[in-house]
């Protein structure tokens, strides 16, 4: 497998909305629909490989942070994951860790990295950034329907 950093190309964006058409499918997070090219546009873009078949990709990009909260101070930089994404048959192997892994070395001009998810799988996704990568939990936005 190949762990890169990739620029943004016509053929790569393809790949990206290709795969988040896949993620929609699965219907496995609240409100998640495909991508389009503005969504991807001014992100870095992670990405691994296997035999030159784009298997997951994590993109996101810095946030200054505009005032203090209880975790970041104002002016802290934060790198925003937008999505983090493997195919369904690639999962459980460690190549979502890995990947994370491999962005947030490369990510040197951030104080913190930040992730959002509306993943209907709370536990394992909780599993996954604490346990496995070492995050740290900061808030939760819950909803309940109710008509």
């Amino acid at each position: 497998m190949i762990f890169c950093e990739e620029t943004a190309s016509a053929a790569l964006y393809s790949e990206l909305i290709a795969l988040s058409e896949d993620w929609e499918s699965e219907q496995s997070c609240h409100g998640y629909r495909k991508n389009e090219a503005s969504d991807i546009d001014g992100n870095r873009i992670f990405t691994v490989r296997e035999n030159g078949l784009l298997i997951g990709y994590l993109f996101g990009h810095n946030e200054k942070a505009k005032q203090a909260s209880s975790v970041t101070a104002e002016g802290a930089v934060c790198f925003e994951v937008e999505e983090l994404y493997v195919r369904p048959e690639y999962r459980s192997r460690g190549i979502g860790s890995s990947l994370f892994r491999y962005a947030e070395e490369r990510i040197k001009d951030a104080d913190f990295i930040m992730v959002g998810t509306a993943t209907k799988n709370y536990k394992a996704i909780l599993h996954f950034y604490i346990e496995e990568l070492g995050m740290d939990f900061w808030s939760a936005r819950l909803f309940k329907k109710i008509r």
